[in-house]
């Protein structure tokens, strides 16, 4: 038995799936939210690469890398502001981000 591209493109199905479940059912907590953004990313990127790979072209691993670049991003500086907000307010809850407004 040999690993084709339904195998991968069901293996990024599920983490999508559960990286949008993980959204919608858990809103309180900020740390969850920004992992399940990173499981839809990664996704994305198995999606792009097996693509990559089926295609025999190179252009979805640059686009992985790519979105890997924006994901290393999104996470630092997610956790920055997180880390200022909780020494601010002494709570990261989702529903008193609002009082970050501007």
């Amino acid at each position: 038995m040999t690993i084709g591209l339904i195998h991968y493109l069901s293996v990024a199905a599920i983490l999508f799936t559960i990286g949008v479940l993980g959204i919608f059912v858990n809103r309180k907590n900020i740390i969850v939210i920004l992992m399940s953004i990173e499981l839809i990313l990664l996704a994305v990127n198995i999606n792009l690469v097996a693509f990559s790979a089926y295609l025999h072209d190179v252009v979805g691993q640059i686009f992985a890398m790519f979105v890997l670049t924006v994901a290393a991003a999104e996470a630092a500086v997610g956790l920055a502001i997180l880390v200022t907000f909780f020494r601010n307010r002494g709570d990261i809850a989702v529903d008193d981000a609002s009082v970050m407004k501007g």
